[in-house]
Order: C-alpha cells, then structure tokens, then sequence
C-alpha cells in the first residue's frame, strides 16, 4: 500500500478534473438508476475517544499571480497524485460534500490576516464529520477483521453500514454554521476556487467509486489492477475477483445515482459564489451526503467480499493489515499528516 499525505493530495486538484478522471481507470455512473432510501436505520454508534477535533492545519498562503494557461496533458506525478487521491476516495466517505470542501482548503491560497479564521473552520468541518467518521471506521474494521478470518460477516457489514447511514445524514446540519463562517471569510476569488476544487474532488471520488471495476490499461491501470500487484494476484484471481464483485453490484438494490450528489454541488457552488449565503437552505445536502456516503460503504464492501475469497492466507493477512491502515486514518489524511489526531 502507498503512504501518502492529503496536502499533496489537495495541491494536485490544481491540475483539472478532467485530468484527473482520465487517470482514475473508472466509468462515469451519471446515468446509473435512482437510489431509493430506506425507511429505517440504525442509531449512530458513539464516537470514541480518538476522535476528537484535529488541530489546525497550514493553510497554503495566496499564490502569485500567473497568466492563464490552457490544460495540459497530466504528468507522471499527476498520475501518482490521482491515483492516490482516488485509493483515499474509494474508502473515505464519510464526509461526504463537507469533507471535499474540507479538503479543498489544503490548496486555496488565502492572505495571512485570513489564515487563522480558514484553519479554525477547517479544523471544525473535520469535526463535524466524526460521528460519521467513527461509523465508516467500524465498517472498515469489520471488513478487515473478515477478510484476516477468511469469511466476512455480512450481518455485521449491513449493520455497520446502517451506522453510517444514520450519521453521514447529520453532516450538513452541523456544518451549517462553519459553512457561513467560511462564506464571510472568503473573496468572491476563493469561493469560485473553492467551488472549482469542491467539483475536482466530486470528480475524483465519482470515478473511483464507480458500479464497474474496471481494468484500466498500462498507462491508467484500474484499481483492481494496482490491488493485484500490490498482492501479487495471479490473472486467475484478477478474473475471479472481477466477475464476485460485477455480480454482487448487480444484485444489490441499492443503485448510485450520481445526479443526487451532483444537484447539491451545484446548488452548493451557485450560492457559495453568491455575496449572501446560508448553507441552511441548501435543501438537498443531507440526502446527498448519505447517499454518497451508503453507496460509498457498500461499494467497498462488496470489493472486498468478492477479494476476500480468492485470496491466499498470505495474501489475506497483507490486505487486512492495509485495510486497518485506511480504518486508523483520521478524517482528511493518511499516513500522520497535518489533521491526524
């Protein structure tokens, strides 16, 4: 597994979506059919100990100014940052929305009277994601305790994945008033920025968290591809782990609908550039954090209980001992960055 730290990840959403979504081996799953919610859900677990707000981050001062250029072919480091930013995505989702705008403040050049205030809101919006961070944590930790045992325990991933149903759906409420805070302090400049980077982000995780695994090629290998390598899978196993996981998409009901999540960035990005804001009335926000959020965990579930089996106890023992790493990251990083806590 590759260590990597969201600061860079963040500074690369400065090369274009699109660049972006070339790399990630992934189809688009705009047409896919609409979600239908559930009627019930669990209670969220509580939040334990090591979940406490992170300490503020640096913020990256305003860049200079630069004359405009047109998009440019990714580099061989866009591609490493990409795909980085896509094996953050494929297990983090918490968040949903607030932790793209979370993380897009890694790379919004801001002037140093406004550092402070933009580092205390950030450190706020990671805050507010805990419960639901606290939730995709035991679903992570459940899926790498049944992948080590060699049987997963899909009762056990159903529940948890409740949890961050019932969670992830009171994101946007409590980050009502970090929202407007960062509104006030923004420049019409950064809101657009921000508003820019929030979709890169959306982009990304779109990609990455596609109905397909697809097989990429050399130049975008797919993430079943990089997983494959990184165990030492043979071509047999690749086949038959793509066929588990096509069939177990296939078969579940709940189908990701990306026009959901795409219909609160937009109504997101019109009123975040507007001079007045309320992120109060952003009405569609908290079924698009949930929906992201649930499809999100049930993607990765089905990943891995369609890897699980087609594995070695060698190859087992390695996977479960990455997927804790992801589990034990902090809301916003991997590998000890600036948010960890």
């Amino acid at each position: 597994m590759r260590h990597f730290k969201v600061k860079s990840l963040a500074a690369g959403l400065l090369v274009s979506a699109g660049a972006f979504a070339g790399a990630c081996g992934g189809e688009n799953v705009a047409n896919a059919p609409a979600a239908t919610p559930s009627a019930s859900a669990a209670p969220p677990p509580a939040p334990s100990a090591a979940t406490s707000a992170p300490p503020p981050p640096a913020i990256a001062p305003a860049p200079a100014a630069s004359a405009a250029s047109s998009p440019a072919t990714p580099s061989a480091e866009d591609e490493e940052v990409s795909a980085d930013l896509s094996e953050y995505h494929r297990h983090h989702h918490q968040g949903g929305v607030t932790m793209f705008i979370a993380m897009s403040l890694d790379s919004l050049g801001v002037a140093p009277d406004q550092a402070a205030k933009i580092e205390k809101i950030q450190g706020d919006l990671f805050a507010k994601t805990e419960p639901a961070h606290a939730a995709e944590q035991k679903v992570l930790t459940t899926l790498a305790d049944g992948v080590a045992a060699g049987k997963i325990d899909e009762a056990k991933v159903k529940t948890a994945i409740e949890g961050v149903k019932t969670a992830s759906l009171g994101v946007p409420d409590a980050a009502v008033q970090s929202l407007n805070d960062l509104h006030d302090v923004l420049t019409a400049e950064q809101r657009a920025a921000l508003v820019d980077k929030v979709e890169a982000h959306w982009e990304v995780w779109k990609n990455a968290n596609n109905q397909e695994e697809a097989a990429g090629d050399e130049a975008h290998p797919g993430h079943l591809n990089r997983v494959a390598k990184d165990l030492g899978l043979t071509a047999d196993q690749v086949t038959q782990v793509r066929a588990a996981f096509s069939e177990r998409v296939k078969k579940h009901p709940l189908k990701f609908d990306a026009s959901q999540v795409e219909t609160h960035i937009e109504e997101f990005g019109t009123a975040f550039k507007a001079d007045k804001f309320d992120a109060k009335a952003l009405k569609h926000g908290p079924f698009a954090h949930q929906h992201l959020a649930v499809w999100g965990a049930w993607r990765m579930a089905h990943f891995y209980e369609a890897l699980g089996p087609a594995l070695t106890p060698e190859q087992r023992a390695k996977l479960s001992a990455e997927m804790k790493e992801h589990a034990a990251a902090k809301s916003g990083i991997l590998d000890g960055d600036k948010h960890e806590r």
